[in-house]
């Protein structure tokens, strides 16, 4: 008898621990991220980007419309003036975003079941916890540059304007 009662003690143990680890070591294999988390994970533009750095750095005045071309990429508009002079528009506008949500959820739930005599006794507990949070973040920029060439389709001026809201 006092061997009976030693094995079904073990079994419950055994099923106990099992239910507490389940519940201890979910929530760590799936983790939670925050918004800088995510943030992180976007793909960077930077090779595409066009930046007043990049501006400053590569447009110079007298430079032929080929390297501007080259360092910048295609414009975005092409204008003559009265004298037939090219002006390049490069107008880019860029816009990042990032959102987190994080879940954590925890259940449990212990039960009992006996007999004595003819009677059968049922009992449980069980709880819940749920946590939501989440957060966002957004950044809009513009630049415009202007670069006018002169006659012989070299850089006569090159002009920018940014902004970051």
């Amino acid at each position: 008898m006092m061997l009976e009662k030693l094995n079904v003690f073990n079994a419950y143990k055994g099923e106990t621990m099992k239910r507490l680890l389940t519940l201890l070591l979910v929530p760590y294999f799936t983790g939670c991220m925050t918004a800088t988390d995510h943030a992180r994970q976007l793909p960077s533009a930077e090779d595409r980007r066009l930046t007043v750095g990049t501006v400053q750095r590569e447009i110079r005045n007298g430079m032929p419309a080929s390297a501007v071309a080259e360092a910048l990429g295609a414009p975005n508009i092409v204008t003559r003036d009265d004298h037939n002079q090219e002006t390049w528009i490069y107008d880019k506008i860029a816009t990042e975003a990032a959102y987190s949500n994080s879940a954590d959820n925890v259940g449990g739930l212990v039960g009992a079941a006996g007999a004595i005599g003819s009677a059968l006794l049922l009992g449980g507990v069980a709880g819940t916890h749920a946590q939501n949070s989440g957060a966002s973040s957004s950044t809009q920029r513009t630049l415009t540059v202007v670069v006018k060439f002169d006659p012989s389709q070299h850089v006569q001026t090159a002009t920018y304007h940014s902004s970051s809201f």
